[in-house]
């Protein structure tokens, strides 16, 4: 009988094992696709730009409107300057009657007016988000536009080899920093970027910029390593902008997030309970405050032990995090009280919101460490809403504080909403 192969083992006549492929009792591994390294650098890629395109935080958003104010008082004075100097000295000294002199005039009353209205409509807390985009953009687009008119004036040299016009691309890009959103910085950047590579390159086709007939060359001659140099000091200029605000953001979150939970802070609910008041008594929008507290939490602690307690605190945050939009702010206030903050929601809205979470927290076990058993975590939760239960932030927390209060005096693991207990 010859032998034959079965299941990676090759038998003999008689049944002996002539060769053993792999060891038996051992499960078959699997082999790993090769391209699977690829598929783990996509994802990476894939998460890293996502964070870099992603919003900033409601705090550092405020602060850019503030930084937004401070870069149009800087560009109203630039532009006043720039407007004013040229104005004396037609007026008094060297009367504008050259085509250059003409359009120069024409770009200082225009980046003038602009600018005014830049700064009017930001000094009036017109701030969109839009607005800092074009706003930036407009920066750049001016030092590209200053650079253009030398073309005009044909003098190709000063328009791509100027130590004074093209410093302020950088100017404009290090003030995309002040509006504290990487995705201004990333757009300024690319955007001066194209434009002066426009610049040069037409400069470079329309003109032989290297001609005998510029001699003696008072802005020097032409050279593309000198402009590729130019233009990746533009991209590390860009590069600093967004570490900064990246920077910013982190120690942001160090500053404002509860090490145990990873939740926000007292500190931060309290400065975005303030901001979401003052937007919703702007807008004429609602606003609901939940204080949130687990209940018998000392007597698990007693029992279980402190790391048990910091374990059941972990899960709850988790829970409370996982069942709120985005657009909610979450917080740790202290030991293991919580508040929400839900903005443009009314009581009722807020109500079935919160008794949906306490049932969810309600009906999760929580496994304890080293697998020893399980406990079940209930709440009791108060809400106060603008503006019925208060104008104020200190009023509406005060009101949603007592009803939390209320719901432990009535057999906790309930939501009160009202003056009225509600019955969980």
């Amino acid at each position: 009988m010859p032998s034959y192969a079965e299941d990676g083992c090759e038998f003999g006549p008689s049944g002996q094992i002539l060769k053993l492929e792999r060891p038996i009792g051992k499960r078959t591994v699997a082999r790993r696709s090769p391209l699977a390294p690829l598929g783990r650098l996509d994802m990476k890629a894939k998460n890293y730009l996502a964070a870099l395109w992603s919003g900033p935080d409601p705090v550092l958003a405020e602060a850019g409107v503030a930084g937004e104010l401070l870069v149009a008082k800087i560009r109203l004075g630039l532009a006043t300057l720039l407007l004013v100097i040229p104005a004396i000295n037609s007026l008094f000294f060297f009367p504008v009657e050259t085509k250059e002199g003409l359009i120069g005039l024409g770009l200082a009353s225009g980046t003038f007016a602009l600018a005014v209205t830049m700064y009017l409509l930001i000094s009036r807390s017109f701030n969109p988000s839009w607005l800092r985009f074009l706003s930036s953009s407009f920066d750049v687009t001016l030092i590209t536009a200053a650079l253009a008119m030398f073309f005009l004036a044909n003098q190709p040299h000063t328009a791509v080899n100027s130590k004074v016009v093209f410093e302020g691309y950088f100017l404009a890009i290090g003030s995309t920093s002040l509006r504290y959103d990487k995705r201004i910085c990333i757009t300024a950047g690319l955007l001066a970027f194209a434009e002066y590579f426009a610049i040069v390159f037409f400069a470079a086709h329309h003109w032989d910029l290297n001609s005998a007939a510029y001699a003696p060359y008072p802005y020097g001659m032409f050279s593309w390593s000198a402009q590729i140099s130019r233009l990746i000091m533009m991209l590390t200029a860009s590069g600093l902008s967004i570490a900064l605000v990246s920077r910013s953001q982190r120690l942001l979150q160090l500053a404002t997030s509860d090490p145990l939970t990873g939740l926000f802070n007292r500190g931060y609910v309290d400065e975005r309970l303030a901001m979401e008041l003052s937007r919703a008594q702007r807008y004429d929008k609602s606003l609901t405050v939940a204080v949130v507290d687990a209940d018998h939490f000392k007597a698990l602690n007693d029992t279980h032990g402190h790391a048990a307690g910091d374990l059941v605190l972990k899960k709850l945050a988790e829970l409370l995090r996982g069942s709120l939009r985005h657009s909610d702010t979450t917080g740790r206030y202290g030991g293991e009280e919580f508040v929400v903050i839900l903005p443009e929601t009314d009581m009722e809205t807020a109500r079935r919101k919160v008794e949906s979470l306490r049932e969810a927290i309600a009906s999760t076990p929580i496994a304890l460490p080293h697998g020893r058993e399980t406990v079940r975590l209930t709440i009791s939760a108060g809400l106060a809403s603008f503006p019925e239960d208060g104008e104020d932030a200190a009023e509406l927390f005060a009101t949603a504080d007592e009803r939390m209060f209320a719901a432990k005096r009535e057999g906790r693991n309930r939501v009160v909403a009202s003056a009225e207990i509600a019955v969980a």
